[in-house]
């Protein structure tokens, strides 16, 4: 038995009618509404607990596979920093810091790029994930610029206040 409360719902015509004046935010624009989902290209300022423990395991492999892969007697003693996963994880920037010369460096990054299949592999054998993100090694400057910042506040304690007249 039918009640009368959903008696419009069974004929097609009347749905539809309802389903075409009821909300304004479901009608076709070419343009988004305010209440319609982002944008699957748009950067999270926040990224969410998942995107957090995806990053952190990236983290933790890619430094693993690097360790396996690159001898530290050629490019110096590489640790990466932080990865920064594109939002559908197709793609990811490694941070990475190289405690070596300067010329220990470019090696570093000259053997990673050379690497960089490998261990990509060795990343998508070990992290399951729908796409394995294509790697880009970037060296890390932040700790450069944090010593940079601090020899100036040094300088900046050293210099005698200036005398109010």
């Amino acid at each position: 038995m039918r009640s009368t409360k959903c008696a419009r719902a069974w004929s097609a015509a009347s749905a539809w009618m309802g389903l075409t004046s009821s909300n304004p935010g479901m009608l076709w624009s070419a343009t988004p509404s305010r209440n319609s989902p982002p944008n699957s290209n748009t950067i999270h300022p926040v990224p969410s607990h998942r995107q957090e423990r995806v990053r952190e395991l990236l983290r933790r492999e890619i430094g693993e596979a690097i360790r396996r892969e690159i001898p530290v007697h050629k490019a110096g003693l590489i640790t990466v920093n932080q990865v920064l996963p594109a939002a559908d994880l197709r793609q990811a920037r490694v941070l990475l810091g190289v405690f070596g010369s300067t010329e220990q460096q470019k090696t570093a990054l000259q053997m990673l790029e050379a690497s960089k299949m490998r261990i990509q592999d060795i990343v998508a054998k070990s992290v399951i994930l729908k796409y394995t993100p294509r790697l880009k090694f970037e060296l890390d400057d932040t700790v450069e610029k944090a010593n940079s910042v601090l020899r100036i506040i040094d300088e900046l304690e050293k210099q005698p206040p200036p005398q109010p007249e």
